[in-house]
């Protein structure tokens, strides 16, 4: 068997790829990275370390050659960048023969009126009709993506959403790694979906919680998106990005991330990291960079 991780000097991809090394000998695995240089610590440790790039579907047919079961990691960039990019790697894929497709996909994909849904749908839907067996990982929020706002809170800011009382099944990525690599590798899994999700919480049960661990309370300043917009502009963000975070916020103020599950604990077979304990190893993590 010869197993094959997209995107993996990522942040997600590298976890995953620490994950297998403990269980699956390194000969049997491979690494699609678009710059190879950044994962010769990989190749050192004898992983075979193949040059792919979702752009260019040619370097694609050599790094999935001979692949039996296959990671897509879900790229980064706008909707229409990635819909081109997850289908040459999909296509690719049913080029090479590759037996089983694991896809890091999003919370309630194909219902979702999440911003960051329609790549997902597309991807999705590109893989069915391929007729691989696949998995796909509807992973919900990266606790992750909210480092901005718990460095902000630490410097002494207060946390400013526009969310609402929308709630989040957030999770820490090693929670999502562990899951994607016991499906990569486990069995049973053919044409699953798995909703990875970690306890439902709204912005202020979350800061709470954040409050806790760093001991002090912290102040929530609940916007509309319009203020949410030009206090973003005044952190600096890019003015193509603004419409992303706000969309963000609103999509969960809508609800598109309060999708309730325990397909996190049957994969890993024990419970997802408690949100205090998450929120601790983030918060040392962000201590130990200063």
């Amino acid at each position: 068997m010869k197993v094959l991780v997209t995107g993996a000097t990522g942040k997600l991809g590298s976890k995953v790829v620490e994950i297998l090394l403990k269980t699956v000998p390194a000969s049997q695995l491979a690494v699609s990275v678009r710059n190879p240089e950044k994962a010769e610590g990989l190749r050192s440790r004898g992983v075979e370390v193949r040059q792919g790039d979702f752009d260019h579907p040619e370097t694609l047919d050599t790094a999935f050659a001979g692949i039996d079961r296959l990671l897509i990691i879900s790229a980064d960039g706008d909707n229409e960048l990635r819909i081109r990019q997850h289908t040459n790697a999909v296509t690719a894929a049913e080029r090479a023969g590759v037996k089983f497709i694991v896809y890091t996909s999003l919370a309630n994909a194909t219902e979702s009126t999440n911003l960051m849904a329609p790549p997902h749908v597309a991807t999705e839907a590109a893989i069915i009709k391929t007729g691989i067996p696949y998995s796909f990982l509807r992973n919900n929020w990266y606790l992750e993506n909210e480092i901005g706002s718990i460095q902000g809170v630490l410097a002494g800011a207060t946390w400013v959403t526009s969310a609402g009382t929308g709630k989040v099944g957030w999770a820490i990525q090693q929670d999502y790694a562990e899951a994607a690599a016991a499906v990569l590798v486990g069995s049973g899994h053919e044409n699953t979906v798995y909703e990875f999700s970690g306890p439902l919480l709204t912005q202020d049960e979350l800061v709470s919680a954040l409050g806790v661990v760093v001991g002090k309370e912290i102040p929530v300043q609940q916007v509309n998106d319009e203020k949410y917009a030009e206090i973003m502009k005044g952190l600096g963000l890019p003015d193509f990005v603004v419409p992303i975070v706000v969309g963000i916020q609103e999509s969960i103020r809508n609800g598109s991330l309060e999708v309730e599950s325990n397909d996190f604990e049957k994969i890993l077979g024990r419970s997802v990291t408690p949100i205090s304990e998450a929120l601790t190893q983030i918060v040392n993590a962000i201590s130990q960079i200063k």
